[in-house]
């Protein structure tokens, strides 16, 4: 029998992945079986569970996926000279979730999968150790940014890094949450937004 090549394995993984995602995006995690998911996917049991023991592991690995690329962006970032503005990369960061990293969903469905995986946490505490292990990653990654700024004489030193990167994963949180609830939160409003607030005088406020 021939060997099945690791691209091929990596491709029916993404390809599975992709089918759980619009399937919790459309009918919610708890709605969606996985017979469900199968008929998503267009594979049988014995292909899906060959990848994935089930619900769980699938919701598991979309919450991974999403916060790894979120953090490659940021240590990306970090390693350029002299390293983007923070309306700059989280405009890029928001295009690449809503435009093709989550699988290609539309941008509120994939904004409403990401609010999901934040609300199953509270039950859930596998999810639960997923997400505190890719926040405390972006928050290390923001901070590594942070330091870049500083070395490139754009933020004083006055402020704990961690607490520049708290604040801004929590705008990007925001903004996710603002387009699931509501729809039709451009990046571009957050980039616009953020450029304001960064432009302030505060010499002139008294």
């Amino acid at each position: 029998m021939a060997r099945v090549s690791q691209e091929h394995l990596d491709a029916r993984r993404r390809q599975i992945l992709s089918g759980a995602a619009h399937c919790f995006a459309r009918n919610g995690f708890h709605s969606a079986s996985m017979q469900d998911v199968l008929k998503e996917v267009g594979l049988s049991a014995g292909a899906v569970y060959r990848y994935f023991a089930g619900k769980e592991d699938l919701i598991a690995a979309i919450a991974d996926e999403a916060f790894g690329g979120i953090r490659r962006a940021f240590e990306e970032a970090a390693e350029s000279t002299p390293p983007p503005t923070p309306d700059v990369l989280l405009g890029r960061v928001l295009r690449g979730v809503f435009e093709g990293q989550m699988y290609g969903l539309e941008r509120r469905a994939c904004a409403a999968l990401v609010v999901q995986v934040w609300a199953e946490t509270l039950r859930n505490d596998r999810l639960s150790n997923t997400l505190a292990e890719g926040y405390a990653g972006m928050r290390v990654a923001w901070a590594r940014l942070v330091e870049a700024y500083r070395a490139a004489g754009l933020m004083p030193s006055g402020v704990p890094a961690d607490d520049v990167a708290r604040t801004m994963i929590a705008t990007a949180q925001g903004l996710i949450a603002q387009e699931a609830l509501f729809g039709g939160v451009e990046p571009g409003v957050l980039e616009n937004g953020l450029r304001a607030l960064m432009s302030m005088d505060l010499q002139k406020i008294s």
